[in-house]
C-alpha cells in the first residue's frame, strides 16, 4: 500500500528540501519504489537532483493546467527506484497562476490516484507557506514529517503548523497523521541545542523521531553538485543519518501494517 509523506513547516532554512531529497533517495537505495514531488515554486528539489529547465520535460505546473498527465512529467533519476516530478514553474506569472489553481485543495489528491499504486512511497516537498500548494500536499498525504533546526523560531513554526493540521483534518483530510518531528542540522553540546531539546521533550515528546540529522557539509555540497548525498559521499555522517531515518520510518510503517492485518477479530456472542 502506498504511503504518502508530506514534508512541511512554514519556515525556510530548516532542511526541508534536503530532507525530501535525501529521505526519498535513501528509501530508493533500500529498494522501495519512491516518487518525489516538488510543489515549491522555487524548485530546490530540481536543483538538488541536477535538473534544469533544459533537461526538464514538464512538471506539476503543466499537470495542474491540464497540459500534461502526471505520467508524462515523471522524470527518471540516477537511482533505479527513485522517480521525480519537478514543480517546473518558470516565471512569476506562472507562479501566480499556479497558486490560484492550487486553491482547489483536492487537485493533487485526485491527480495521484492513478499514479500512487506504482510506488511504495510518495514524498512531497512543500514551500515555506501554509496555503494553496501546501494545502494540496497535506490533503493527499497519509502523514506529515516536520523538520526543525535547533532554535526558538523553529518551535514557533511547529505550533503554527499543528493548528493548520487541525484545520486540514476538519476541512479536507480527517486521516492526516503526524509522521514525526525530525531534528536537522543537529549540533550536540551547544546551549541552543540543549534548550531546544528540553523544549521538544516537554511539548512534543511523543512526536519526536529517534533519528537525527547532523550538521554536515556533504548535505550542502551534494545539493550544489545536483546529487543526493548517497551518490555524492555514501560514507558521510549526513548520508548515514538519512539512511537510518529511512530505515526507521520503513520499519515503523511495516509494523503498523502488520498490526492491522493481525488484529484479532471481535466475535459477538449471540
Amino acid at each position: 500500500m502506498t504511503k504518502i509523506i508530506t514534508i512541511a513547516i512554514p519556515k525556510g532554512g530548516v532542511g526541508k528540501t534536503t530532507t525530501a531529497v535525501n529521505l526519498a533517495a535513501s528509501m530508493a537505495v533500500l529498494e522501495k519504489r519512491v516518487l518525489l514531488i516538488d510543489t515549491d515554486p522555487f524548485g530546490a528539489c530540481s536543483m538538488a537532483l541536477g535538473f534544469t529547465q533544459e533537461n526538464t520535460k514538464g512538471g506539476l505546473f503543466e499537470v495542474f493546467n491540464f497540459m500534461h498527465s502526471m505520467a508524462q512529467v515523471i522524470h527518471r533519476t540516477d537511482l533505479a527506484f527513485l522517480d521525480f516530478v519537478p514543480a517546473n514553474i518558470p516565471t512569476q506569472q506562472a507562479e501566480e497562476r499556479m497558486l490560484r489553481i492550487a486553491e482547489n485543495r483536492t487537485l493533487l489528491k485526485n491527480i495521484l490516484r492513478t499514479i500512487a499504486p506504482h510506488y511504495d512511497y510518495i514524498i512531497i516537498d512543500t514551500p515555506p507557506f501554509l496555503r494553496g500548494l501546501t494545502t494540496n500536499a497535506l490533503t493527499c498525504a497519509d502523514s506529515v514529517l516536520i523538520p526543525i533546526k535547533s532554535g526558538h523560531f523553529s518551535l514557533e513554526g511547529i505550533d503554527k503548523l499543528f493548528k493548520y493540521f487541525d484545520w486540514i483534518r476538519e476541512a479536507a483530510n480527517k486521516n492526516l497523521q503526524i509522521e514525526g518531528i525530525l531534528q536537522t542540522m543537529y549540533e550536540p553540546h551547544t546551549k541552543v541545542t540543549e534548550l531546544t531539546d528540553r523544549e521538544l521533550q516537554l511539548r512534543f515528546r511523543k512526536h519526536l523521531i529517534k533519528s537525527m540529522i547532523p550538521k554536515n557539509t556533504t548535505l550542502t555540497e551534494s545539493s550544489f553538485y545536483g546529487k543526493p548525498a548517497v551518490l555524492f559521499n555514501a560514507a558521510s555522517k549526513g548520508t548515514l543519518a538519512y539512511l537510518e531515518l529511512a530505515r526507521e520510518l520503513i520499519e515503523k510503517h511495516r509494523a503498523s501494517e502488520q498490526s492491522q492485518t493481525t488484529a484479532p477479530v471481535q466475535i459477538q456472542s449471540a
